[in-house]
């Protein structure tokens, strides 16, 4: 049973029943003066009641809603005390074991971008402290909408197990997606550099691998040596979307030689850096990808190698379907990708009118 206790102006104390906790005003000048604190026990001997703070609040009426709150669902104080950093690290340990390595990047930055709250209970967390870490990120639309993402997983998280019982990442307004700016593809003159110093600079061989294969280098980054088919000369990969998801890519003969360099069957990946172990997308572009471009004078990003792929095989006049299913166009999403002997022939017959 309840009792209703009514809030008088200008009380320091507001006490309730036995059991059912107590709302103080603490003294001094505090942006949240009103403690609220709950019974968790008596002690043995002399009965006394054993008392716990649950937080503090800016005004008599939020404190008493919290009290009221905890009266109907009592939370588990200990879960009440983690921080948004400590949901973060339990809900990651889970997470990060059926994900790419990209999607860690992924969620890694847009955790990183929002400091602010890291230390916050994440019971106190609302919509305004959510809204005001992602505008003082000051980062772009795509890490936005990564950032309300990996809030609306952190507070599914929190929600199942009892910590908060309500959702705010639904109301945070990531603003209008930005127009994207414009990829532009490596021309045939640049071509013609990126081989004349394939054998003189390290690396330089994964931008022509992706030039003539449009993966991505997140996808090229995750390619297993098993998914290369030297025999047959395909490789299956791709990670992104549906449609691009293990698609088959024939290995142009240009590249086949570099591929033949690169491919080691005692590592499980493709690419891997100088202790043969996996190499993080940060790494490559600040490390490999920019010195590259620096060295040969050269602007571009490595999704330009993507476009390349696609605008060679264009103004090659290659067919448009053959073209949107190597590069994993969203029109192509089907349950299985079976490919047959023909299909691969006709794929085949396509990249190779790159010259």
């Amino acid at each position: 049973m309840f009792f209703n206790i009514k809030i008088l102006k200008g009380c320091d104390n507001m006490k309730r029943p036995n059991g059912n906790g107590s709302i103080t005003k603490v003294k001094g000048a505090r942006r949240k003066p009103y403690k609220v604190t709950i019974t968790i026990g008596w002690e043995n001997d002399s009965g006394k009641q054993i008392k716990k703070c649950i937080g503090y609040y800016a005004t008599a009426k939020e404190a008493e809603k919290v009290l009221v709150d905890f009266n109907i669902n009592p939370f588990n104080l200990d879960l009440a005390s983690l921080t948004f950093q400590d949901i973060y690290e339990r809900w990651s340990k889970t997470k990060y074991k059926n994900v790419s390595s990209s999607s860690i990047v992924g969620y890694s930055s847009a955790y990183n971008a929002v400091s602010k709250i890291h230390n916050m209970k994440f019971k106190d967390i609302k919509a305004i402290h959510l809204q005001e870490a992602m505008d003082e990120s000051n980062k772009g639309y795509p890490t936005k909408r990564k950032i309300k993402y990996l809030y609306s997983q952190l507070f599914a998280y929190a929600m199942s197990n009892d910590i908060v019982f309500k959702d705010y990442s639904p109301f945070i307004n990531i603003g209008k997606k930005e127009k994207e700016s414009e990829r532009i593809p490596f021309t045939e003159k640049e071509i013609s550099k990126l081989w004349e110093y394939e054998n003189k600079i390290d690396f330089i061989d994964t931008i022509l691998i992706m030039i003539y294969t449009g993966f991505r280098i997140g996808e090229l980054l995750e390619l297993k040596n098993k998914d290369i088919n030297l025999i047959n000369k395909t490789i299956t990969g791709g990670i992104k979307t549906e449609a691009g998801k293990n698609r088959l890519v024939p290995i142009h003969p240009k590249i086949l030689p570099l591929i033949e360099k690169r491919y080691n069957e005692s590592n499980e990946l493709f690419m891997v850096n100088a202790k043969g172990k996996e190499m993080k997308y940060s790494n490559y572009y600040r490390e490999k990808f920019l010195p590259i471009m620096e060295n040969l004078n050269m602007k571009h990003r490595p999704h330009d190698c993507r476009h390349t792929f696609a605008t060679l095989l264009s103004n090659a006049n290659a067919n448009s379907t053959a073209i949107k299913k190597m590069i994993g166009h969203e029109s192509f999403i089907t349950t299985e990708k079976i490919y047959t002997h023909k299909d691969i022939e006709e794929l085949r017959k396509n990249i190779e009118l790159i010259k």
